[in-house]
This record gives C-alpha cells, sequence and structure tokens, in this order.
C-alpha cells in the first residue's frame, strides 16, 4: 500500500471513528432514534438467553367456557421434571404478552425448560399455569365486558385447585403486556387477600412490564379511553401491593424502562435495568433469576 493511501486509510478511520462516536453519544441520550437496533447491532443489549439444556417437565393443557372472557379459553399447567398432575405443588400464573396465548410460554421462550432447571438448581419445587388472556385486552375490564382478572379469580385459580395444586399462596408472573397486566392484578385485589386469606398472591414478576404515565403515549388499543387508563393505572397504588413481593426487570433499551425503573422503586421492588431490550431473548436471559425468586416465595 502507497504512503498516500495509507494515509487516507488512516484519515477514514479516524472520521469513522470519531463519527460513531458522536453517533453513540446522540443515541445514549435520545437525540437519534433506533438506539435498540443500533446497540443490538453492536453487541450492546446483551446477550439472548439459551434454553436450558434439561427435560422438559409434563405440561397439561386443556379447556373452558370462560364468562369473563366471554369464549373459549385454552391453559396450559406445566410440570418441572419428575413431577405431575398428581403433585400438590404451589403454582405461578403466567400472563402472555400482546397477540400470544397460553402457549407462548413455552413455544416463545421455553419455559417449561427452565422450570426444570430452577428445580434442579435448588428452587422447591412449584408449576406453571397459563392461560389465553386475549390478544390485545391488556388483561383488564373492558368496555366490551369482556374481563380477564375476573377469569383469573373465579374461574382459572378454582380450576387450578381442583386440579390438586395448591393455590394458598400462589404468584403471578408476565412479561410485556402481561407484565403490566400480573402488577395491575395484584394491586387492583388487594381487598380479596384480606377478605380470602385462604387463596391469596404473594409475589409478583414482570419483565418489561407495559407501562406509560400518559394516556398519550400508550400503544392505540390498550385502554378503551382516557377513564380507562386512569382507573387502570399501577402508579400510585402502593398500598395495594402491601404483603407481596415484587421483582421488575426491563432491558436498557426497552422503550418501558423508564416507566420500570420508576415503579419499581415506587414500590420498592427488587430487580433492576439491565442490558437488553424488549425482546424474548431478553425475557429468556432473565427467566432464571425470576423463576428463582417467584419459586422461593410461592413454597415459603
Amino acid at each position: 500500500m502507497s504512503p498516500l493511501s495509507r494515509r487516507t486509510v488512516i484519515r477514514t478511520g479516524v472520521a469513522a471513528t470519531v463519527a460513531g462516536a458522536a453517533g453513540v453519544a446522540g443515541l445514549e441520550t435520545g437525540v437519534i432514534p433506533g438506539r435498540a437496533r443500533v446497540h443490538d447491532a453492536l453487541g450492546l443489549t446483551g446477550p439472548d438467553g439459551v434454553v436450558p439444556d434439561v427435560p422438559a417437565g409434563p405440561v397439561e393443557s386443556g379447556s373452558f367456557e370462560s364468562f369473563g372472557r366471554r369464549t373459549t379459553v385454552g391453559y396450559s399447567v406445566i410440570y418441572p421434571d419428575g413431577y405431575g398432575p398428581s403433585a400438590e405443588i404451589p403454582v405461578v400464573l403466567v400472563l402472555h404478552g400482546r397477540g400470544g396465548d397460553h402457549t407462548s410460554a413455552v413455544n416463545d421462550l421455553g419455559i417449561d425448560r427452565y422450570l426444570t432447571a430452577a428445580v434442579q438448581s435448588g428452587t422447591p419445587p412449584f408449576a406453571l399455569a397459563t392461560v389465553d388472556g386475549g390478544r390485545d385486552t391488556y388483561w383488564h375490564r373492558r368496555a366490551s365486558g369482556e374481563d380477564p382478572g375476573f377469569m383469573l379469580d373465579q374461574e382459572f385459580l378454582p380450576l387450578l385447585a381442583e386440579r390438586g395444586l395448591d393455590t394458598s399462596q400462589y404468584g403471578l408472573l408476565g412479561w410485556s403486556m402481561g407484565g403490566y397486566g400480573a402488577l395491575l392484578w395484584v394491586a387492583l385485589h388487594y381487598w380479596q387477600r384480606r377478605v380470602r386469606p385462604a387463596t391469596q398472591a404473594v409475589a409478583v414478576g414482570a419483565l418489561s412490564p407495559a407501562l406509560w404515565r400518559r394516556y398519550e403515549d400508550a400503544t392505540p388499543g390498550a385502554f378503551d379511553d382516557r377513564k380507562d387508563f386512569e382507573t387502570s393505572q399501577v402508579f400510585g397504588r402502593r398500598s395495594g401491593f402491601r404483603d407481596v413481593a415484587v421483582r421488575i426487570d426491563c432491558g436498557r433499551d426497552d422503550p418501558f424502562a423508564d416507566a420500570a425503573d420508576a415503579l419499581r422503586t415506587e414500590l420498592g421492588a427488587v430487580g433492576g435495568v439491565q442490558l437488553g431490550a424488549h425482546t424474548p431473548g431478553y425475557w429468556r436471559r432473565m427467566l432464571p433469576d425470576q423463576l428463582r425468586f417467584l419459586g422461593t416465595k410461592v413454597t415459603g
């Protein structure tokens, strides 16, 4: 390479470095859009979670006619390897994200194998129970009359108890829409923990919960109107989380990161902001911590 060519390469490299540094600075301050995509390309969102290479336990699926959902809903009960339908173990309700259903936890996240891995690593055994909450209901009562919360409380929990699962102390886990739904359900059902102590939520885990501080910022269709948004808030309901252990995790490059961090601070919850975006890869990476947290609480 000639000296001229070498100098040209050096100048080009320096210019690219400077431009790159300026670009990253702009992204970090929110000036340049597409931060998550660029961070992902640069490997700055952290590694995707890898589904553990362990045996999956039994998955028992079925359906029931739901008055709350106004339709037939499917459900799955997931056991750790070595346990089955006769096991009288505690349960964690799993609330899927937007566009999902009761199969998403296994098909998209491999949660059945993560459950086995959690138990094998020393977490006391528990089951996971996931149910169809509607593709975009955001897990709360809608103007149509559809009420996923009623379905969880009045239909799904009794069904799980009839199957022999221990629902006296149960947990909730959700991601995205389901993360918001799990938090909201706990916040709104504090009174039931007082009048029905034999069946109560003791822990909730949220991954990248879909949280908005302003109605104008909410995803279209997430709420019926401004009143629905205001009555379905989780902010300002600290008393609703009394006696419930809370863990909230969210990726740094997730659009919900700031709101999730604010709610975690408000509630004094554990968890944190880690490298990651609003992706199944991030949720898989955080599942071991979430399942360990929930399993310890519901079996304590």
